[in-house]
């Protein structure tokens, strides 16, 4: 509209009897220019109104082209993004849809629903670490009542996080999902992967045994997450009995135990893994951080060993740190906490056990630092979350709630 107006002005002035047209004249012009600006609003309405139309009777590659030129008018319509990204998204056309969910939250940055919709394009495009963010904002802004959707993006979350080997933060949010009802064989072969601490790159073919393993695991823990621990550990039971050789199979079960508070159990399931693969990092890792506060000089033998095997773990060196410092030996405490803390860990236990060591060898001042630290973090507790030692958000759970050594992560190993 402006243009055409300027367009009217310099031809006034390039050609001064212009000016004679008089009143009327202007009067015309004036009706024009309006008359052009009306034209523009029904354009976009009229495009839209098409756009919406060729949606709802199916004719996708109209509506497309008709949302294309709609927003062409008015980049700020929030619902011709959201309806073209979703075209596109059951189209396939994942870089197209990410696109337009993008342009939506320009004008919505809001929008949960339109975070989680970006964050499904982003896993199919596999740009993991975008995906991982934009579903977890989606999420924490909120999304549509739909079950469903919220379903799917806590399922691809749980995914993004397998493909991470971040196992306990994937079967976390994986359980979640049980919770809710979502029971099948897709959820439960992602939770048995989880519990199996196994990468889907090297899932078993389908109909073979080894996924026939892992898929009943997930039933377990399925189960578990459901409230029904006893049918799930007669799956293991089943399982233990049937492929006792199976890697992984026995620390799985011993972590299933320790929810339930079986220690002895599930040290026993831990040893007999050791026994079956003596590189086993995970096993040693958790008959280390059973032993925490109970008898810390034995777990810290245990960690000495995850740490020999892993020793680019960043939590090995954290919970042997502890384990020193909870049975006095300060000179190695500080070494292996002052490791972790290179590797950025943000936990509080760190720095409350940094600054205990650092005092307990005289480094007053490094100690007063640690302190310092450990009250910061402690303050943010009840705020959003720091990455924990595993790289995850997850609570703690086990037998003691405040335990900080109440899950262990480490990488698969073979």
């Amino acid at each position: 509209m402006w243009a055409h107006g300027d367009n009217i002005r310099l031809a006034a002035v390039k050609h001064p009897s212009f000016w004679g047209v008089g009143f009327a004249g202007c009067v015309i012009l004036a009706l024009v220019s309006c008359s052009s600006a009306s034209a523009a609003v029904d354009t976009f309405a009229a495009l839209s109104a098409r756009a919406n139309a060729a949606r709802d009777a199916e004719h996708l590659d109209d509506a497309v082209r008709l949302y294309r030129r709609a927003l062409a008018l008015r980049p700020s319509w929030k619902d011709g993004w959201w309806s073209l990204g979703t075209i596109y998204y059951d189209q396939d056309s994942y870089t197209q849809a990410a696109h337009a969910f993008r342009n939506l939250l320009k004008a919505d940055p809001k929008n949960g629903t339109g975070y989680a919709m970006l964050g499904l394009c982003e896993f199919e495009l596999a740009q993991d670490t975008a995906a991982l963010q934009s579903l977890r904002t989606g999420l924490s802004l909120g999304l549509i009542k739909d079950q469903s959707l919220r379903n799917v993006v806590l399922y691809h979350e749980g995914l993004l996080l397998l493909r991470k080997g971040q196992f306990t933060g994937a079967g976390d949010t994986l359980a979640l999902l049980a919770t809710y009802g979502e029971a099948g064989d897709q959820v439960a072969l992602a939770l048995g992967m989880a519990a199996l601490r196994i990468l889907p790159r090297d899932l078993p073919p389908e109909e073979s045994q080894q996924r026939g393993v892992i898929l009943r695991a997930g039933r377990a823990e399925t189960l578990a997450a459901q409230k029904k621990f006893d049918d799930g550990a007669r799956i293991y039971a089943e399982l233990i009995a049937e492929a006792p050789q199976f890697y992984g199979i026995h620390c799985a079960y011993g972590t299933y135990l320790l929810r339930e508070h079986l220690t002895d159990e599930a040290l026993a399931e831990f040893r007999q893994e050791i026994k079956n693969n003596p590189r086993h990092v995970q096993s040693y890792l958790e008959m280390a951080a059973v032993q925490y506060h109970v008898d810390s000089a034995a777990g810290a033998q245990y960690a000495e060993q995850a740490v020999k095997l892993q020793p680019t773990l960043p939590f090995a060196h954290y919970l042997l740190g502890l384990l020193y410092a909870d049975s006095g030996n300060y000179e190695k405490a500080v070494t292996q906490l002052e490791s972790a803390e290179r590797s950025h860990i943000r936990e509080a236990d760190l720095y409350y056990a940094l600054s205990r060591a650092y005092s307990r060898t005289g480094r007053k001042a490094d100690a007063a630092r640690a302190r310092a630290t450990f009250l910061q973090l402690s303050s943010q507790s009840s705020g959003p979350q720091e990455p924990n030692i595993y790289g995850e958000h997850r609570p703690l759970q086990g037998p003691d709630a405040n335990h900080p050594l109440s899950s262990v992560e480490a990488q698969p190993q073979r």
